[in-house]
């Protein structure tokens, strides 16, 4: 069954979020896809994973590689699962993918200070409850750790 994960950002950039979330998924050794809403987005992404820390390395490419099949996590803009993800992470109001059901994790991360952002991800919410996934939400405590909240 598919498990979906909402993480609401509050006072908190997608940019310093998404970086640790990528390599907590590459150490547990899973396949990743990032979805956002557009070409740009996605080449910004690209550009930020490359230098977001001076003592790390985070293997990844855009859907634009040529071996784009072989990245352990592939930065995309729409639909499809070039690099055979098991985890897909969707960014940017991002919409749930026509094969949602064939991951093992979706992870959506949207801005709570965004009205249309929250309104996505509570229509989200229903569509997932309504195919019978496994859905948390998660938000972050006073110090910036990820708390389950119900």
């Amino acid at each position: 069954m598919t498990e979906v994960l909402f993480y609401h950002l509050q006072d908190m950039t997608l940019e310093n979020v998404l970086p640790p979330l990528l390599e907590k998924s590459l150490e547990r050794g899973w396949r990743v896809v990032v979805q956002s809403t557009s070409e740009e987005r996605a080449d910004a992404l690209d550009a930020h994973l490359w230098t977001y820390r001076d003592d790390s390395f985070l293997p990844h490419a855009t859907w634009r590689a040529g071996d784009a099949s072989d990245q352990p996590v592939l930065l995309v803009a729409e639909e499809g699962n070039p690099n055979r993800a098991n985890v897909r992470f969707l960014v940017d109001n991002a919409a749930l993918p026509a094969d949602s059901g064939n991951y093992e994790r979706l992870v959506l991360i949207f801005n709570g200070d965004d009205s249309d952002a929250l309104g996505a991800a509570r229509s989200a919410w229903t569509d997932c409850k309504a195919r019978g996934f496994e859905v948390t939400y998660w938000q972050a405590d006073e110090r910036g750790r990820w708390q389950r909240r119900q």
